[in-house]
């Protein structure tokens, strides 16, 4: 390849129309030596930039001397103006070039307006035959302002004709000097900027098509730097081409891949800059620089030589081309039982890593950039993988060769992660998932509490591909933001089979008092959120108690659940002291959850126990928390059927684990009474999960009382213990990792993989009771924090030029109202002096 494979003609002396002439809007175009699309043009002065063909231009055949053998030759052009958008025809004789070669021969061609030239200021009227002086280019990936925010998610900028259009003419005898260049006029007024010759053979203005490349850096400084977290990233520019952003790799192999446990549910970031990879599409003689976001150079090599020999090796870098060509493929995933396409996520990636999710899908969900609020529903990531929720079917490009395949669905699928050939030929690819249980079979149906920002209909595809039977969508209050507002019809929306439903509900809000999921409402309950950020409007005031939204709720007929118990730890021990608490949602794996939980239950009251996600990006699956409710013999499933035995405790949340327990013969909701004195009672508790758990414990009144454990993680685990009762109490499973401990999946939050049942309550000798008394006081002075919040320090507008949503005269009166009947609850329940 010639050291310079693109060189600018010589034509000042033909220049006679100056820059000034196409001034638009107070500039000037390009002029001098410029770089259109990697390639060089040499413009004039300002004076005498241009060469005028045309009425008012000049009527005079214009003739170039060149002498010099070439390939190709460009041109950097324009109409003056266009009459196209009035009405004028298209197609139009503008001016004629001819290219007269050293052997006589002639070769005339027409430039045509809309074919080989245009109006650099007709929108939508591009030319059909040449491309603008601007070429397609990335966004910037850190940086912007906020009004592009919504643009920037396209990731890319077409390239518009700044100043001209680039036409070229490919010599159909290359090994023949061109002799001259003649340009003639015809009817249009034609500017010539810049003409450059193409010493090489390939085609200038078109690629081939962008390939995936790897990136290994060998610089262990370079290696080390953390990818996709923000400036001063690894970027590829192509000067001839284009370059996607760089993005991280797998650290593991294709084994690896496939022999780890998670199957399904992601895989570990990695979270250095090698290996990487990037999409290009260049000509062949482009040049390709690895470099820093800051233009700190890294290397650069030959795109020709990556093409031939498909792996370059420099003293910093090895560049490798990962793809051997690629296949439109039609993937349908099939229930192995029924034979039928199955709703779920799928993913696939070359042997490299390289993700290639099926079209209207992200390879990288939001640029692998935080998704909050953004870019939500339709794709999932989880770590390092992208998957796509399709309905069964899908289409897109996949690479020839061997393709790695991650599909599932929920927890009741075995999730398919395999390895399977794409030949040639090949447009159709068959996958089946396997049911390994089916828990609606045995009157456990699923659900999450808690889910943002997806549409119903959103909801309601991916819950079906999650296995999941409802999804609780939440409308509410983000400061300035007001999310699902649309979506609020008071009613729910169910799937064609009634197996999925979707019902868009509220979660209310308070920052320091709490929140509250209001489930079963039929009108909204106002206001959504109280009392300033990050919850309601900037400088508003307390309007609400969470009491007055419970009681709100259950008005309607409403299910009252406390999400992410306990926190925010403002009114919960009121609410709860007050009876106004359907459940506790539990969404992390974490030591005080757990504590709380069981200090409530200690202290008397019967909270069941449910999953929720909180799904507030793109980066946790729906249901990926869940909560089991079992509904009784011969019941039929519907949300209010679902609701109501939630609320009497026959649930189980899951991230994963199945659980199952028996105290007795009674299931979990259940009381079990014995006599005066209490007795030893047998207790049955099993987990099964398509991700490995490590350890299954049964909780008495806080305790750990039996365990089972597998020290490499089991598919399933049971334990069998006889526990004395001495007096009231409840028992729990709970499956997770090592000793409980945590085991992380691979979503925003890196929760645990962990299950826990609500209890199997045991009555010995009277009915149900426990109190226990330091429990009861650490309530009662969290209900004391709350009134005193209320009274000295939430803002509240001036009485007498307020009327608040209640009606009531006494505002103050009616935020005291639920700390002060809590506070006597809990104290007359201390007054008695009771111990569990």
């Amino acid at each position: 390849m010639p050291d310079k494979p693109y060189v600018p003609v010589d034509i000042e002396r033909h220049r006679n129309v100056p820059a000034s002439a196409l001034a638009r809007d107070g500039r000037e175009p390009a002029t001098g030596a410029q770089q259109f699309r990697g390639l060089p043009f040499t413009i004039g002065e300002r004076e005498t930039a241009f060469i005028g063909l045309g009425p008012g231009l000049s009527s005079d055949r214009v003739v170039i001397a060149v002498d010099q053998t070439a390939f190709s030759v460009l041109f950097a052009h324009r109409l003056v103006a266009s009459r196209i958008l009035e009405g004028g025809p298209v197609g139009i004789e503008c001016a004629e070039y001819v290219f007269c070669l050293a052997d006589g021969s002639r070769h005339r061609v027409a430039i045509r307006e809309r074919f080989e030239i245009g109006d650099i200021l007709s929108w939508g009227q591009r030319p059909f035959l040449a491309v603008t002086d601007e070429q397609d280019r990335l966004q910037a990936r850190w940086r912007g302002t906020w009004a592009h925010a919504g643009f920037r998610q396209t990731e890319s900028i077409q390239g518009f004709p700044r100043d001209y259009y680039l036409w070229r003419w490919r010599n159909p005898e290359p090994s023949v000097p061109l002799h001259a260049i003649e340009l003639e006029p015809r009817a249009a007024q034609v500017i010539v900027a810049a003409i450059t010759l193409g010493l090489v053979d390939e085609d200038p203005l078109r690629h081939s098509g962008a390939v995936p490349v790897r990136l290994d850096l060998k610089s262990a400084d370079l290696m080390a730097r953390p990818l996709d977290v923000g400036p001063n990233d690894l970027m590829l520019e192509v000067d001839r081409g284009v370059a996607g952003y760089v993005y991280p790799l797998s650290r593991w192999s294709a084994e690896a891949f496939l022999a780890d446990g998670f199957a399904g549910w992601g895989e570990p970031v990695n979270g250095t800059s090698s290996p990487a990879y990037a999409q290009v599409a260049a000509v062949p003689s482009s040049i390709l620089q690895i470099k820093l976001d800051d233009d700190t150079a890294v290397d650069s090599v030959e795109w020709q030589a990556v093409l031939e020999r498909r792996s370059v090796e420099t003293d910093r870098v090895r560049v490798t081309l990962v793809e051997d060509g690629r296949n439109w493929v039609e993937t349908v995933v099939l229930d192995d039982t029924t034979g039928q396409p199955v709703p779920c996520r799928v993913h696939f990636r070359s042997v490299d890593g390289v993700p290639y999710q099926p079209h209207g899908h992200h390879a990288h969900v939001g640029s692998n950039q935080d998704t909050w609020h953004r870019d939500v529903g339709g794709d999932l990531r989880l770590g390092q993988l992208s998957y796509a929720y399709i309905d069964g079917r899908c289409q897109g490009w996949l690479p020839r060769g061997e393709v790695l395949v991650d599909v599932a669905r929920g927890f009741e699928y075995e999730p398919l992660r395999t390895r399977v050939r794409i030949e040639p030929g090949q447009q159709r690819l068959e996958l089946r998932l396997r049911r390994w249980t089916d828990m609606n079979a045995q009157r456990w149906y699923s659900g999450d509490t808690h889910v943002h920002f997806l549409s119903t209909h959103g909801s309601l595809r991916e819950a079906q591909a999650e296995d999941l039977n409802v999804v609780n969508l939440l409308q509410s209050q983000w400061g300035s933001l007001f999310t699902n507002t649309e979506d609020f019809i008071g009613e729910p929306v169910s799937s064609r089979d009634g197996r999925t439903v979707v019902w868009t509900n509220q979660e209310n809000r308070q920052h320091l008092l709490g929140h509250m999921i209001l489930l079963g409402l039929r009108t909204p309950v106002y206001p959504w959120c109280s009392d300033g950020p990050s919850e309601a409007d900037l400088g508003s005031t307390l309007d609400t108690t969470l009491a007055a939204w419970a009681d709100a709720c259950h008005g309607q007929g409403g299910t009252v659940i406390l999400p992410h118990f306990p926190n925010p730890n403002g009114e919960p021990a009121a609410l709860v002291a007050t009876g106004r608490v359907d459940a506790v949602e539990m969404i992390m794996h974490a030591p005080f959850n757990h504590l709380e939980y069981y200090r409530y239950l200690n202290s008397g009251y019967k909270l069941p126990l449910v999953g929720g996600t909180d799904k507030m990006s793109s980066e946790v699956a729906v249901g990926q928390y869940r909560t089991y409710v079992r509904l009784g013999a011969g019941e039929e499933f519907t949300y209010a059927s679902w609701c109501r035995n939630l609320q009497l405790g026959r649930t189980f949340l899951s991230g994963g684990p199945l659980l199952e327990l028996s105290v007795e013969g009674a299931e979990i909701g259940d009381t079990l009474r014995l006599a005066a004195g209490g007795a030893t009672v047998s207790v049955s508790a099993g987990a099964r999960s398509v991700l490995p758990i490590h350890t299954l414990q049964l909780v008495h009144n806080g305790r750990v009382v039996a365990q089972s454990d597998d020290t490499a993680g089991a598919r399933a685990l049971t334990l069998r213990a006889e526990v004395k009762i001495d007096g009231h109490g409840w028992l729990c499973a709970r499956a997770g990792g090592p000793n409980y401990e945590p085991v992380a999946h691979h979503d925003v939050w890196r929760r645990g993989v962990f299950a826990h049942t609500s209890p199997v309550y045991v009555a010995v000798g009277d009915d149900w009771t426990m109190a226990d008394r330091d429990g009861l006081q650490y309530m009662l002075t969290l209900v004391e924090g709350g009134l005193a919040y209320v009274r000295d320090m939430a803002p509240q507008r001036p009485a007498e030029r307020v009327r608040h949503h209640h009606g009531e005269a006494d505002h103050q009166g009616f935020l005291e109202r639920p700390f002060l009947e809590a506070q006597a609850a809990l104290r007359a329940r201390l007054g008695r002096q009771t111990t569990r």
